[in-house]
């Protein structure tokens, strides 16, 4: 990533380290979309925020163990009076991929309500095993 440069190269390492964590963070926050992945047994629901978007606009797509999650938005707006003009173009693309092992790609179902897209992720041989608890000796 460019950066500028805040110190000169006698400088420890630890400033590198700060600028990165608080500025990687702060860009990183915009390069994606939040994710929640809960395991329900006998399969996996992502779900993802992607506020704003249409269905339309949102692609999911399987390929071997990787599944791909986009999200691309266009926007145009143009007024006219008398002789001003404005127009303005926005556009928001966003992706995320996810390693599918261990998944039964044949049932794989997926949702888009109130800026929310959730995904049945099924467990390949799916067995329900209820949690036990280990006793400290």
């Amino acid at each position: 990533m460019l950066r500028p440069t805040l110190f000169e190269q006698t400088q420890p390492l630890f400033f590198d380290k700060l600028y990165n964590d608080f500025f990687g963070d702060l860009f990183n926050r915009f390069d994606n979309f939040s994710t929640d992945v809960i395991d329900k047994g006998d399969h996996y629901l992502l779900q993802a925020e992607l506020p704003g978007f249409k269905k339309e606009e949102i692609n999911i797509n399987l390929d071997n163990d990787t599944l791909r999650i986009t999200a691309e938005h266009k926007e145009e707006s143009k007024e006219e009076k008398d002789n001003f003009i404005r127009q303005e173009r926005r556009y928001n693309s966003y992706s995320r991929s996810f390693n599918l092992s261990g998944i039964s790609r044949e049932n794989i179902a997926a949702s888009y309500n109130n800026g929310i897209l959730e995904l049945k992720l099924p467990k390949e041989n799916a067995e329900i095993v209820e949690a036990k608890r280990i006793e400290i000796k």
